[in-house]
């Protein structure tokens, strides 16, 4: 029984993120999305959701709540896509964060940004090129510190866009605590592997893999010792959680 009611816990807090989303239906609907971001009036917290994302708050409710409790959400992948077809729903735009991100950056050129993630010396290289993209870098650290670490360079800096770089689920941890410990406006964005990209540690997939949803292989390809579980594993693992909560929903 217990078992049971644990299947449809996990199905209801799948649906509840699916219902978050904020589905982007096309180009226009997006540059709307962008004016909106740089124009935050209070600490904003953007985040991306993707398969590994799925699988990680499927057993830690800590980072379900940290995704759910972002202010805006929205679909990475085609493995997010592929689960919201299953339930015949609106899926619009990939909105990958390796593509948006830094649409997202220079739409704040003139402005300060705090960089909180990854190491060096590709923390170094992104504030180079984040600096040539015309932002003003307030805050640099690398992302391995308690969460007061970086509570105190924000405040202390009060940059007007957070890019954070820690990886799932630390950076959702990090940024709601910034959300509550701040008071001016600043977007907190949940980047994942964004600095390694823009600080030139990892390449991007060519345009046709990017366009076809299959920027995964290329990366599986790249690092695949480190992505080996995230993908190999891990995206059978999804979509068994998808024909879960389908199962479960038609039993209720």
């Amino acid at each position: 029984m217990a078992r049971q009611e644990g299947r449809r816990a996990r199905a209801r807090a799948f649906m509840a993120l699916m219902d978050r989303l904020r589905i982007i239906e096309d180009e226009a609907a997006e540059q709307t999305l962008l004016e909106e971001l740089t124009r935050v009036e209070r600490p904003l917290i953007l985040s991306f959701v993707n398969a590994h994302a799925v699988n990680l708050g499927w057993d830690q409710p800590g980072m379900l709540e940290g995704l759910m409790r972002s202010d805006v959400l929205l679909r990475d992948g085609i493995g997010v896509k592929l689960g919201l077809r299953a339930f015949h729903r609106r899926y619009g735009l990939n909105m990958n964060g390796t593509d948006f991100i830094p649409r997202l950056a220079r739409a704040y050129a003139g402005r300060s940004v705090a960089l909180f993630g990854t190491r060096s010396p590709w923390l170094d290289n992104a504030r180079r090129t984040l600096e040539g993209w015309g932002l003003k870098v307030v805050a640099c650290h690398e992302g391995f510190d308690p969460p007061e670490t970086y509570l105190r360079l924000a405040a202390g800096s009060k940059p007007d866009l957070i890019l954070m770089a820690m990886g799932m689920p630390k950076q959702e941890e990090v940024s709601v605590k910034l959300r509550e410990a701040l008071s001016h406006p600043v977007l907190i964005v949940n980047g994942g592997a964004v600095l390694d990209y823009i600080g030139g540690k990892v390449p991007r997939a060519p345009w046709v893999m990017r366009r076809t949803g299959m920027e995964w292989l290329f990366r599986l390809a790249v690092e695949p010792r480190r992505l080996f579980r995230r993908y190999v594993v891990g995206i059978p693992v999804y979509f068994a959680h998808v024909a879960e909560v389908r199962l479960s929903s038609h039993r209720e």
